[in-house]
């Protein structure tokens, strides 16, 4: 297998051969050997060991930054910015190790002492996606070691190389075993959820692959969280600032081209406002910069794939509605398509119900504030969703009916918070949240002890 620079197929970042079954069983073997040592570590000293981490990747950013360029087309502005994040999260779980690690009751005759610990799971298998190459394995690797679990990482083929390269990080402050990589692609993915060791599977990729994953895991008694995509709205009402809204969703929609399980796939205006809120958004897209992603202005980049710059081609040219901008091949080396702009009337067009992954946004009419929240919902993805107005009633209304995880006003879809909660409902979602101190409790467990005189 291999893993190619999309901006530049021609340049192979790594040739690897896909682990094999003894070899995947043997990587849970040393996390499990491992992970019985490193859950007796003081708490104090695996928080060191992810700052120290962090303190490493700070050193060693500008190399982690290249690498996402190269390896999956991240605009360089943007993969500077991951690297920062991956390394605020190791510092967060650092410290959060430290918080208490339980609670105490009253027992039934006031002599016992009653308590409640929190304790690692044991070995937690990670399959993680290639658009967040490093933050994500890192938001959800992070919590599990900080807590005294050992971890095994399936990244995506197209991300083989970062993989790599963090597990060689993260190995100089860890005990040998504790974090372990094994590349390949979904039979990789399917061994290691079906290991009868491995205690809990947090996956993030497609609706269809996080289906098979859940049943898998619950199936055998794993935990189990799944991170699945969406399909997320900007609605637009009457009295929003035109010009800001439509900058701030051209962003969301195109940037990294549109290859953000929380980018913004449909826009939903008001019908007052419709014609003015269209030539913004088509001037506001039509100005992004569609670049070699090493270059300071890039905002969109290419595609990470052929097969994802046909797909998304291909769902544009099955649509229904009228093209406004875009909607071709690039004359570029790599995978670029030009941002792209649909405006639908039919609510159930291919655009308005599948997630492309992709630069292409659908651009739809509702009547009322009503009428584009029952829009803006009517889909079987539920991650983040952006409401633009001024009223507040509105965006009261708003936060009550949208069904979604994330919910902004006067915001991005695009970009999480590491130290909240994260995950949506519906077909976005799967099992409980990660990062944040939710991130802790997926990965730990309660007991609860008696101890009687």
């Amino acid at each position: 297998m291999r893993s190619l620079n999309p901006h530049d197929p021609s340049d192979v970042v790594l040739e690897f051969e896909p682990a094999a079954g003894p070899a995947i069983a043997a990587a849970v073997d040393r996390a499990r050997e491992a992970q019985a040592k490193w859950a007796l570590v003081p708490a104090a000293e695996r928080g060191g060991a992810l700052e120290a981490a962090a303190m490493q990747l700070r050193a060693r950013s500008d190399d982690f930054a290249d690498l996402i360029v190269r390896e999956v087309g991240k605009p360089v502005r943007e993969a500077r910015g991951e690297v920062e994040r991956a390394i605020r999260v190791l510092h967060y779980y650092g410290q959060l190790v430290l918080v208490p690690d339980g609670e105490t009751y009253p027992s039934g005759d006031q002599s016992s002492w009653l308590f409640v610990r929190r304790r690692p799971l044991g070995v937690c298998g990670l399959i993680t996606p290639w658009n967040f190459p490093l933050a994500i394995p890192m938001w959800k690797a992070a919590p599990a070691l900080a807590f005294g679990n050992a971890v095994v990482l399936k990244p995506a083929p197209e991300a083989s190389s970062l993989a790599v390269l963090m597990g060689e990080l993260l190995s100089r402050h860890l005990p040998a075993g504790c974090f372990e990589v094994v590349l390949g692609d979904g039979a990789q993915g399917q061994a290691l959820v079906e290991h009868d060791t491995v205690r809990a599977v947090s996956f993030t990729g497609s609706v269809a692959v996080g289906h098979r994953v859940a049943a898998a895991a619950a199936s055998r008694g794993a935990r189990v969280q799944c991170e699945m995509g969406g399909l997320n709205a900007s609605v637009v009402l009457r009295d929003a600032d035109i010009e800001a809204a439509a900058r701030t969703i051209a962003a969301a929609a195109m940037g990294y081209a549109g290859q953000k399980c929380t980018a913004t796939s449909r826009v939903i205006v008001e019908r007052g406002i419709a014609p003015g809120l269209r030539d913004a958004l088509v001037g506001a897209v039509e100005e992004l910069s569609v670049v070699d992603p090493a270059s300071e202005n890039c905002v969109v980049g290419p595609v990470i794939t052929r097969a994802a710059r046909d797909n998304v081609l291909a769902a544009v040219q099955r649509s229904g509605g009228r093209l406004l901008t875009g909607g071709k091949p690039l004359a570029e080396s790599g995978y670029y398509v030009a941002p792209t702009l649909v405006e639908l009337e039919d609510r159930q067009d291919v655009l308005a119900q599948q997630e492309v992954f992709g630069p292409v946004a659908a651009v739809m009419t509702a009547k009322t504030a009503s009428e584009a929240i029952d829009i803006a919902n009517g889909t079987r993805y539920g991650l983040s969703a952006a409401l633009f107005t001024k009223d507040l009633d509105a965006a009261m209304h708003f936060v009550q009916r949208m069904e979604s995880g994330l919910v902004r006003i006067n915001a991005s879809t695009s970009g999480v918070d590491y130290y909240a909660p994260f995950g949506g409902i519906k077909d976005s979602s799967h099992g409980p949240r990660e990062m944040g101190v939710a991130g802790r409790d997926f990965f730990t467990e309660t007991r609860t002890f008696l101890i009687s005189a």
